[in-house]
């Protein structure tokens, strides 16, 4: 550890793996033959982090609840789509392929015996924890996710970048406010509005209809954030077209609760966690049983390796 220079890495565990089952061959199994693609695939992806930037402190974010009620409150249709059983009682269940539900428990047993803090929050997704981790934190923060989300948090004063897959797990985009600025017009600070504004069918986020993405970048640009937008379609003076102050206008209630769904939060209540970057794992014995009972071989040994320095 050096002090507030030391570098923190915050995983969106699910993202990750979501990438490493879709980049791996299923035809990686453990020797009861049940897929490991994800398990694996995401043990090579945090070796390379490691290796290639060398953090010190890491921290697996997971989703304790994957669509908290609190945004379905504001926004019904807030990831309706991707639900695969409602429950009474505790979050709704996500729809998720039926070979990688039973690799996400492997996962985590891994992670707890490597020694990899591993923080969930209920009623929080790991976009929040993520979120709070970064504000709170006094050193530069890489945040590695498959989320384009999470470029919200991106801020080239305060050393915030993300590292982007943009192919399987193997190569990274780092996207710092040069890249923001060059693809989308916008910086951190302005991408949340830019995609509330566009809308997001994958999160189920209706966006202003007639919006996209170029739109709301000029929209931005010219209006400062999403307050000086509406504020323009309520003032007959400004160069709003009348289509756009229409559309602006209608969209009021949307628009009205939209930042609160978007924007991670910055305020979990986090639990006390040991993030510095283990050198040896927590629980050896266990991580042999794990690695024996699901075929880890290389994968793991060689995330052993590198923790360890080797």
């Amino acid at each position: 550890m050096r002090g507030v220079t030391a570098r923190l890495m915050l995983l969106d565990t699910a993202s990750l793996y979501f990438r490493a089952y879709f980049g791996v061959p299923e035809s990686v199994k453990a020797p009861d033959g049940m897929p490991v693609n994800a398990v694996r695939g995401l043990l090579e992806f945090i070796d390379r982090l490691v290796k290639d930037h060398r953090p010190d402190r890491l921290v697996a974010c997971m989703d304790a609840d994957w669509r908290p009620q609190w945004r379905v409150d504001l926004i019904p249709s807030y990831k309706a789509h991707r639900v695969a059983e409602e429950r009474a009682a505790g979050p709704d269940e996500e729809e998720v392929p039926d070979t990688l539900s039973p690799q996400v428990p492997v996962i985590e047993a891994v992670l707890d015996a490597l020694g990899i803090a591993r923080v969930g929050v209920p009623g929080y997704e790991a976009d929040d924890v993520i979120g709070t981790f970064t504000a709170s934190a006094d050193g530069p923060v890489d945040i590695v996710t498959g989320d384009r989300d999470l470029y919200q948090l991106v801020d080239d004063a305060r050393e915030r970048r993300v590292l982007y897959p943009l192919k399987g797990v193997g190569t990274l985009q780092i996207t710092d406010e040069t890249v923001l600025r060059e693809k989308y017009g916008v910086d951190g600070a302005g991408y949340a509005d830019l995609a509330l504004l566009r809308g997001d069918p994958s999160d189920g986020l209706p966006g202003v209809p007639g919006v996209g993405e170029k739109t709301a970048a000029k929209l931005l640009a010219e209006y400062g954030d999403l307050a000086g937008i509406v504020a323009a379609a309520a003032d007959p003076g400004t160069r709003l077209t009348p289509t756009q102050r229409r559309r602006v206008t209608e969209a009021g209630p949307y628009l009205a609760v939209a930042p609160k769904v978007v924007r991670v939060a910055l305020d979990v209540p986090l639990p006390d966690a040991d993030t510095a970057l283990p050198h040896a794992p927590r629980d050896p014995e266990a991580l042999d049983a794990l690695a024996a009972r699901w075929g880890l071989g290389g994968s793991l040994r060689r995330l052993v390796a590198t923790l360890g320095g080797g």
